[in-house]
């Protein structure tokens, strides 16, 4: 079915796309009972699953938009044993619940190359950011990240922002400045962006970046930002602000249906294909959007 910012396609259009990927959001496993929605256990089958249906089709990539487990370090070794079973290369974002061990352990054991990278693919840019940089979750007691996460979410909460969440984080200031350069990087090459990252930062929402403002101002500041992708809400939700649209993929985790998607590109648009309470949508890519 089409969700909310979903153009129907005309009946009988060919697929045609250039290239797709799949997307995987909150799996959350833990070897654990049930709390309320969420079905730790379930997750292995529903990655299973979707890791099957992958593998039917022609993926250029896979990426999982963060909390790949629940907690518990020995989570990983399950989880990624199946994750790993999709064919072609395999992304990875960082979640605020991934850290039950240090972040470059983290970051290590999932084989990324940083918590924030990017990569190309077929004319297109893509940026995976880290919005637990600066977090209560991925730093220590009493290092300098974990102090300016304190300085941040006080101000928040001074202000009384609905995001002033301890579960939630923040772009740091060089994780910013890496951004602006990539992205200036990238308009010059003429590439179009698609941004994937765990927190979202628009509608406001209670889940949202700390600094979800200045991300959005950056993103606004190029001219080939498409769109960002993220998790974090396992309700999901959708905006699109300025020409840029901004999805929250559902979480996996959630009840027993599972929810996962593709992603295929074509030079006028995006067409998400979800699966189980993932919905369908089809985004127009402008190729003159003003940047603010």
């Amino acid at each position: 079915m089409l969700g909310p910012g979903a153009i129907a396609s005309k009946a009988g259009e060919a697929v045609d796309g250039v290239f797709q990927f799949g997307l995987v959001a909150d799996a959350q496993y833990c070897d654990c009972d049930d709390r309320r929605t969420r079905h730790y256990r379930a997750s292995l089958g529903k990655l299973k699953e979707t890791v099957g249906t992958f593998n039917k089709l022609d993926l250029t990539f896979t990426v999982q938009l963060g909390d790949i487990i629940d907690r518990h370090v020995e989570s990983f070794s399950d989880i990624l044993l199946i994750y790993e079973r999709a064919r072609g290369p395999k992304f990875h974002v960082l979640g605020n619940h991934d850290f039950p061990i240090g972040s470059d352990e983290v970051v290590q054991r999932l084989g990324m190359p940083n918590q924030y990278y990017e990569f190309r693919r077929e004319g297109w840019r893509f940026i995976v950011l880290d919005t637990s940089d600066i977090s209560f979750h991925a730093n220590p007691e009493g290092s300098e990240k974990y102090e300016q996460a304190e300085e941040i979410y006080e101000d928040l909460v001074q202000r009384g922002a609905v995001n002033a969440k301890t579960f939630n984080g923040a772009v740091g200031d060089e994780q910013m400045a890496w951004l602006r350069g990539v992205l200036a990087g990238a308009e010059r090459r003429g590439e179009k962006v698609i941004v994937f990252s765990h927190m979202p930062v628009y509608p406001k929402n209670s889940h949202n970046a700390w600094n979800d403002d200045a991300l959005i101002e950056v993103f606004e500041s190029h001219d080939n930002v498409a769109a960002y992708f993220n998790g974090h809400n396992h309700q999901g939700n959708y905006g699109e602000k300025n020409g840029i649209h901004y999805v929250n993929f559902r979480g996996m985790v959630e009840l027993d249906t599972n929810a996962y998607a593709t992603v295929r590109i074509h030079p006028d648009r995006l067409e998400i294909d979800g699966y189980g309470r993932e919905l369908d949508r089809v985004l127009e890519v402008s190729n003159d959007r003003v940047p603010a």
